[in-house]
């Protein structure tokens, strides 16, 4: 961290500081037309930017975002000007920047200028086709244009995709490692769009090399309380928080926020208790709202952040807390193509079904992680195992265990990896303790400390200890402490050394006692042996008692997994005995339950093979399966009516329960899709493919958003739907007479954005004129219910319940 960076955690260690409000609802009153680039219009404009930025300047605010959410090439190639991205964000800034030299010489206040950074827009890599690589350049691009035009530091806001956090993050670290704020936002449950909750989002971002996390945007400031607690019990870095002034309403065909200042303001003291570092406005809320927060908050103190003793590792999705206190943790070890003949073939083969199922199996069978290794001849190690993390991501929640020992294979992973991952492993070994370190502490991840050195495997743990010190000393230049390695047992079988069980437990015992993590690949110590899962079973208890605190093992194998409840609970981890009783408190019909779970998915009817495949969104084996059933003469719309659409409704009821989260539905919807491409010409010569009826579906003018409507349209279009998607940025006239022309049932409009959600009764406005009969449907990020009521139109919070309210309209219509 620069010398400009440690002033900046300077300031923000001594007291809260206040970032400004709204800059879109502003840059509106003052002139912005609708459907125009705010961006180009602030550089066309720099005196209406300027005006907002001394209003905010003036109510207190200390940091300054600069026109520039949408100033990503992707957002800028909307409006033909993705080319001109450097200038176009360096012309801006420098905007911000004379402003705040002009209030420091004339008013004496000098606020700093934060370079803003918004979502592209689209999906990344694993979550969708955007390859991460580019993305990470795209956003350089945007970075390069800032910091010439002289920001103080950055802000990445209001993002829904972790994988594009990650990829923002990267770009200015990588380009010139400034001083960068992170704030994402989660819906009322607590995730962000792709399933991401504050804690997986805070221990992946500060392990990355935030300085800032938080969250934004998302809900007005009474429900974002508790998200921001959440947040400041994972990070030692500040925290910071940007809400709404409550959720938006129509009032005179007008969206507004319903907050009031005075009331906003009333939530500086929640927000401080809550251990907020910064805090400012997000939409609805104006150079008001943010005078009255800084008043309020005047005299408070941020919290102290006292150092988290426990290590951690996270998902995409999920964070995982690790320690003394915690559960023993499993490492699933069966991705991996050592002496496993099925899985080589599979990967030489790119076949990745056969890993998402390993994935989901060892989840379900208890894994708390998941060793991926691709090491193996006749591939290409590096692609591969970037291919199971772009396969394993979307389909379990657990953390990942990179596995390799070429370093450069390790790199890509953990670079890719949307999480912070584990690396196994980093040896005393020179060339890979030194290649290997300053990649771990690049990407943040936590490692396996392998005790072995150049030519040396040391049967004895003196030797051992030595070696582990050697290395937790060079890693300790990088930042880590002991709570943050996990130091290998080192297995050896117990048959041709009658002490390599007790040189191992001593080790566990010593690194344990020295606040390392411990861990250990149990199945080594018995090979050679007879009936071996007995001496694996016994040696985990053993080393249960040591300390042990991570073991690599087959989470299918119910000896050793129960003996480790029973181990969990005998060395107090368990508390209550929660754990163990739920595992053991089965019914009689257990085994038989077991058998039925275990037999394979080959082995069912294809009609229900069909119906795993759209559950779990296997893309690559629906066309298959479902040539499969035609050729066994199964009618296309039995496969239809009573297999693909009652599995993509169970995945809807999953959606709903948050047990699936986007990537999931994309994926489900898509194997939907594919499905009924193959059956669809069986479907029209049998006659039986009579459309449900006739939507017309668009992004409102002036929003160039349209994930969130695609999403919608695929879903309706796989329940048989005929569904006219005009995209995105569409006029009230447009909509109306593509309604008129097709005869639709139902209008479908989306808005992201809180200034183009007017858009929507000017369509419903124009439809009545028209004298059309068809109901119309709202969705968006900023759009409710009770939104929806006010204009007289139906609401869908997502995809499934735009189908749920598609089949009851034309039903009544029908």
């Amino acid at each position: 961290m620069g010398e400009k960076d440690k002033s900046i955690l300077d300031i923000i260690n001594k007291r809260i500081l206040i970032l400004d409000g709204a800059t879109g609802t502003e840059m509106q009153k003052r002139g912005l037309p609708p459907g125009v680039s705010p961006e180009l219009w602030s550089m066309e404009n720099p005196e209406v930017s300027a005006d907002i930025y001394r209003a905010y300047a003036r109510a207190g605010s200390d940091m300054l975002y600069t026109c520039t959410f949408g100033g990503t090439p992707w957002k800028l190639e909307e409006f033909g000007a993705a080319d001109k991205t450097e200038q176009i964000n360096c012309k801006i800034a420098q905007n911000a920047v004379k402003v705040a030299d002009e209030l420091s010489e004339r008013e004496g206040i000098r606020p700093l200028i934060v370079g803003d950074i918004g979502p592209c827009g689209r999906f990344i890599m694993p979550f969708g086709d955007l390859d991460f690589e580019q993305a990470v350049l795209g956003f350089k691009r945007q970075v390069r244009g800032l910091i010439d035009g002289g920001v103080d530091l950055f802000v990445i806001e209001t993002q829904i995709d972790i994988q594009e956090s990650r990829a923002a993050l990267l770009a200015v670290k990588e380009i010139c490692g400034g001083f960068t704020m992170v704030s994402m936002t989660f819906d009322e449950t607590g995730h962000s769009l792709n399933g991401t909750t504050p804690e997986a989002m805070a221990v992946t971002l500060e392990s990355l090399g935030a300085d800032v996390v938080g969250v934004n945007c998302s809900t007005g400031p009474k429900e974002m309380l508790d998200i921001i607690r959440r947040i400041r019990k994972m990070v030692q870095i500040p925290v910071m928080a940007k809400p709404n002034a409550g959720m938006p309403v129509i009032k005179d065909n007008e969206t507004v926020f319903p907050m009031a200042a005075d009331e906003f303001s009333t939530f500086a003291k929640p927000f401080a208790e809550a251990g907020v570092n910064i805090m400012g406005g997000c939409c609805g809320t104006t150079p008001t709202h943010i005078a009255k927060l800084a008043q309020s908050m005047e005299g408070l103190v941020p919290l102290e952040r006292k150092p988290v003793e426990t290590a951690m590792l996270s998902s995409a999705t999920q964070a995982l807390i690790t320690g003394s206190n915690s559960t023993i943790r499993i490492i699933g070890e069966r991705i991996n193509p050592t002496g496993k003949k099925i899985l080589q073939g599979e990967l030489k083969a790119g076949n990745m079904a056969y890993v998402r199922n390993l994935a989901r199996d060892q989840a379900a069978a208890g894994a708390d992680l998941l060793d991926i290794n691709a090491g193996m001849p006749g591939i290409d190690e590096k692609q591969t195992l970037l291919d199971i993390i772009s396969s394993v991501v979307p389909v379990v929640s657990l953390p990942l265990v990179i596995d390799s020992s070429d370093p450069d294979v390790v790199e890509a992973a953990v670079r890719y990896y949307p999480g912070r991952a584990l690396i196994n492993s980093i040896s005393a070994e020179k060339e890979k303790l030194e290649r290997l370190l300053p990649v771990a502490a690049k990407y943040g991840a936590m490692f396996i400390v392998l005790p072995l050195a150049d030519n040396e495997l040391p049967d004895k743990a003196e030797r051992r200890k030595e070696l582990v010190m050697e290395i937790a000393e060079r890693a300790a230049a990088y930042g880590y402490k002991n709570k943050d390695l996990v130091v290998d047992g080192l297995v050896m079988t117990v048959s041709s050394n009658p002490q390599a069980a007790k040189e191992t437990l001593a080790t566990v015992r010593w690194a344990s006692q020295q606040g390392f993590g411990t861990v250990l690949g149990l199945s080594n110590i018995s090979f050679g042996l007879p009936e071996r899962g007995w001496v694996n079973a016994s040696f985990f208890a053993m080393a249960a008692g040591a300390g042990l605190s991570w073991a690599i093992a087959n989470p299918s194998h119910e000896l050793l997994m129960d003996t480790k409840a029973a181990s969990d609970v005998l060395t107090g981890r368990d508390r209550d005995a929660l754990s163990y009783i739920q595992r053991f408190a089965k019914d009689k019909n257990t085994e038989k339950k077991k058998e039925t779970t275990a037999k394979k998915k080959t082995d069912l009817p294809v009609e229900d093979q069909i119906v795993e495949a759209v559950i779990e969104g296997r893309r690559e084996d629906i066309e298959r399966l479902c040539n499969q059933a035609l050729e066994m003469g199964i009618a296309p719309s039995e496969l239809l009516e009573k297999k693909m659409i009652p599995a993509i409704m169970t995945v809807g009821e999953y959606y709903d329960a948050r047990k699936y989260f986007l990537p999931q539905l994309i994926a489900s919807a898509e194997t939907m899709q594919n499905g009924f491409a193959v059956l669809e010409p069986a479907l029209q010569a049998s006659g039986s493919n009579k459309k449900k009826g006739t939507l017309v579906f668009a992004t409102v003018q002036g929003d160039i958003h349209d994930i969130g409507k695609n999403i919608v349209v695929l879903m309706l279009r796989n329940f048989g739907f005929d569904v006219i998607d005009l995209g995105k940025d569409v006029t009230a006239e447009k909509i109306v007479a593509a309604a008129q022309t097709h005869k639709a049932d139902l209008i479908g409009l989306s808005a992201l954005m809180t200034t183009t959600m007017v858009r929507m009764p000017e369509v419903i406005a124009l439809a009545k004129e028209n004298g059309l009969g068809c109901k119309v449907m709202v969705g968006g990020a900023v759009v409710t219910r009770e939104w929806a009521e006010s204009i007289g139109a139906e609401y869908s919070s997502d995809g499934v319940e735009a189908v749920n309210v598609a089949a009851r309209i034309c039903m009544d219509k029908g």
